[in-house]
């Protein structure tokens, strides 16, 4: 059978769940054929909903996801990849794949994830649009859930300075929720990333948000909540942020704004109070840099090249690796996008965006619009 057709079956199991279908595979040393027929062997504790699917699947939805597949820029990705995100292997219930539009290497780009209010205020969009501009041109990808309100403020931020944006959609990834964005999940598609863990066709419920929650908070090295009532689901986001070792925080406001009383319960809970993103990017960067020299490393591993793992090699202006060396190397002195740092280096996207965010955490690269890239002289982030 071939393997992505089996992967869609075992997906769209009933009963079968992300943490059952990892824990099968594991069993099957990895193999989905394997995991695939010790189900159909053993389908009885899953109910016989699961054991007609696995006997006899639905052809029209199977041929639907493998349609969505074939279009470019769409992929499955799955727990057994070499570029499946390491962040989500140490969370509760990690998802088996994901359904990615757009550029999958994205995430393993460190992020922040800004969530809050679906009926934010006047000023709590405009925060928002502040801290994704800053937080972006400082080198994190942004991430959100791309609902209304706040969610939706972050993502267009982002774009509008040429930077990386994930949204983690409760729908399938041929649906658009709320329908008012579909211009949005287009351009975010086009220059960032669509995710979701939901089949195509997958409609929205209510129960599939706060499922998608632990993705935004798992993928991002912090989550910072803007606006958000007492019953808000972004305090669902922060509270799994903390469950999964991840930095929360948390934007203050008035005492006499409702939107304000979740922040508020978040800080005396513990998160962490900023004014400022470079209070945000100065707890973030030792983990982003840290996440930014594994990730370049690990990939080069897998590709065949040699790897240094970051400190071992400690040069200069701060951590080396391979990568980063010969990305400094071809970079020269003027700007560069990365589809030419792509064909200068001989390296992947994925390698050169985890580099290049090292280097720029280390003020040794700067970010331009429009995806473009120039090596900062010396001393440039002294002071």
């Amino acid at each position: 059978m071939d393997e992505l057709r089996a992967w869609l079956i075992a997906l769209r199991t009933p009963g079968l769940g992300p943490g059952g279908l990892r824990e099968r595979l594991d069993a099957a040393g990895g193999d989905i054929a394997i995991l695939l027929a010790g189900l159909r062997r053993h389908s009885a504790p899953l109910g016989e909903l699961a054991r007609a699917w696995l006997y006899q699947p639905d052809e029209t939805q199977l041929a639907t996801d493998l349609a969505w597949l074939a279009r470019p820029g769409h992929r499955l990705l799955r727990c057994t990849e070499a570029d499946f995100p390491s962040q989500l292997e140490n969370i509760p219930q990690p998802p088996a794949a994901l359904f990615v539009a757009g550029d999958a290497s994205l995430l393993l780009y460190p992020q922040v994830a800004i969530v809050g209010a679906r009926r934010a205020s006047a000023a709590g969009l405009a925060h928002a649009r502040a801290f994704a501009r800053e937080l972006a041109l400082a080198g994190f990808a942004i991430t959100s859930g791309m609902a209304d309100g706040i969610d939706g403020a972050a993502h267009t931020a982002a774009l509008e300075v040429g930077a990386a944006t994930l949204a983690v959609i409760g729908t399938g990834p041929d649906r658009v929720y709320p329908r008012k964005h579909h211009a949005l999940a287009r351009r975010i598609a086009g220059s960032g990333a669509l995710i979701s863990e939901f089949p195509p066709g997958t409609a929205a419920r209510a129960d599939h948000f706060p499922r998608r929650n632990r993705i935004i908070s798992g993928l991002s090295l912090g989550t910072l909540v803007i606006e958000a009532g007492l019953r808000s689901g972004s305090l669902i986001t922060a509270r799994l942020a903390g469950e999964q070792g991840r930095e929360v925080f948390a934007l203050p406001g008035s005492i006499h704004n409702p939107l304000a009383r979740g922040c508020h319960r978040l800080i005396r809970d513990g998160a962490r109070l900023v004014e400022g993103a470079a209070e945000i990017v100065e707890t973030l960067a030792p983990a982003a840099r840290m996440l930014g020299g594994e990730l370049a490393a690990r990939l080069q591993s897998d590709s065949g090249s040699e790897a240094v793992l970051p400190g071992s090699v400690e040069g200069a202006d701060g951590i080396e690796t391979p990568a980063s060396r010969r990305l400094m190397a071809e970079l020269g002195h003027d700007p560069a996008t990365l589809d030419e740092l792509v064909e200068r280096t001989g390296q992947s996207a994925a390698v050169l965006s985890s580099t290049l965010l090292m280097l720029e955490l280390e003020a040794r690269v700067e970010s331009l619009p429009g995806n473009r890239y120039q090596r900062l002289p010396p001393g440039a982030g002294d002071g």
